[in-house]
C-alpha cells in the first residue's frame, strides 16, 4: 500500500484538514456500543518504518475479542499538529485489514482538540466514516483548568468560547487525560464512553492494551496480521 501522503507539503496539509473538517459530524447521538477497539502506533523518532496495532474488545465488559497488526513506511516529517499526515497510513492499512470492525474506535492521540479540529483520530473518522474518539496523554490544543484530585473529575478544554474536548481524571492523583470526538460522536458521547474504559491504569484499557500489542509486536514477538483471541 503506498503512503497516503508521501509528497504532500505543510500548506498543503494545511488545505486538506480544512477541507476534511467540513466533512466532520460531532452531533451527539444515541449510543448503541458492544465492540469498542483502541489503536496504538509505534514510531521511532528517525525512522520510517511504523507499527501500528487495533484490538477489539467488547463492551462494557473490555475482553479481548481479536486485533490487528501492520507494518508501513511514512516519509512525513514530525511536525506538530500534523501527525496524521505521518501515521495515517498505518492506521487506515491496520483497519482495512479487520475482518470485524467495531462500534467505536478510540485512538491515543487527539479528536477535535487540535488547531484547524483535525487531530489524528478526526482525520482518521473522516477517512473511514468510522464513530470515532482520541484519548491523549498530553494536550495539544486549547485551555483548560486542572479537574480535582479524585477519579472521574473532569473540566472541559476550551478554545476561546468554544468546547473541544475533556481533562479526565482517569485515575485518582495522576495526570489526566485529553479526551476529544473524532467524527460521529459527541463531546459529552465520548466522555460517556471513556468513563466505561476505564480501570485501575491512568491509560484506558482500550488503548492501554493495544499499546502492549503493538509493543510486542514491535519487538518481533507478535506477527502482521488479524487474529481472534
Amino acid at each position: 500500500m503506498p503512503t497516503l501522503y508521501s509528497d504532500i507539503t505543510i500548506p498543503e496539509a494545511t488545505l486538506l484538514q480544512n477541507e476534511l473538517r467540513d466533512k466532520l459530524n460531532i452531533a451527539e447521538r444515541e449510543l448503541n456500543i458492544t465492540t469498542i477497539s483502541g489503536a496504538d502506533i509505534s514510531l521511532n523518532l528517525y525512522s520510517t518504518t511504523i507499527c501500528a496495532g487495533i484490538i477489539i474488545l467488547s463492551f462494557p465488559q473490555l475482553k479481548p475479542v481479536a486485533y490487528s497488526l501492520v507494518k508501513a513506511e511514512t516519509h512525513f516529517p514530525y511536525v506538530p499538529g500534523f501527525l496524521a499526515f505521518r501515521e495515517a497510513t498505518a492506521l487506515v492499512k491496520v483497519w482495512e485489514q479487520m475482518e470485524i470492525k467495531p462500534d467505536v474506535l478510540v485512538v491515543d492521540g487527539h479528536g477535535i482538540a487540535h488547531p484547524r479540529r483535525m487531530g489524528i483520530t478526526a482525520h482518521f473518522g473522516t477517512l473511514t466514516n468510522q464513530p470515532s474518539m482520541g484519548c491523549a496523554k498530553n494536550i495539544l490544543f486549547g485551555k483548560f483548568e486542572q479537574p480535582a484530585l479524585d477519579y472521574g473529575s473532569f473540566t472541559t478544554i476550551f478554545n476561546k468560547e468554544e468546547k473541544i474536548g475533556f481533562a479526565f481524571r482517569s485515575k485518582a492523583k495522576t495526570a489526566p487525560v485529553f479526551v476529544s470526538p473524532g467524527n460521529l460522536l459527541g463531546l459529552e458521547n465520548s466522555l460517556t464512553i471513556i468513563r466505561q474504559c476505564t480501570g485501575k491504569y491512568r491509560i484506558p484499557e482500550p488503548t492501554r492494551l493495544a499499546h502492549e500489542l503493538v509493543n510486542r509486536f514491535r519487538k518481533g514477538e507478535l506477527q502482521e496480521g488479524y487474529y481472534l483471541f
